[in-house]
């Protein structure tokens, strides 16, 4: 049995991994910061120009809540009983509030009581 090449396999991860996140509503960056890629890296990956490594691909997996065997072209049709948990109520949270909290992670205190000040203002309307 024939092994795929390297190109080929790099472009079934990138397109499995593309179709998984646009079907689970998350941005590049969404999956980026929960497999700890940065967002240019991952972007390289779904385009198909590089592979991850396994503990990349693992994380990748539970991100995506997408079995490794999709991934790498060996689907048997069984689905592994940890795609089918539940996942965090933080992947939950709709895009914006995601994007938000990257956002406010960069900031410093002063920033960030600001912040609070302003959503406690809006809170109040």
């Amino acid at each position: 049995m024939g092994q795929p090449s390297t190109g080929k396999l790099a472009a079934n991860v990138g397109e499995i991994a593309r179709e998984a996140r646009v079907r689970a509503g998350l941005t590049q960056a969404d999956v980026a910061e929960r497999v700890g890629l940065a967002t240019e890296v991952y972007g390289r990956l779904e385009r198909g120009r590089m592979l991850p490594s396994v503990p990349s691909l693992r994380r990748l997996c539970i991100a995506l809540r997408t079995p490794s065997d999709t991934f790498l072209g060996l689907n048997t049709g069984e689905v592994a009983t940890w795609v089918a948990e539940s996942s965090p109520p933080e992947y939950e949270e709709v895009p914006e509030l995601r994007r938000l909290m990257r956002t406010l992670r960069k900031l410093d205190a002063g920033q960030l009581k600001l912040i609070g000040l302003v959503a406690a203002a809006l809170q109040k309307r």
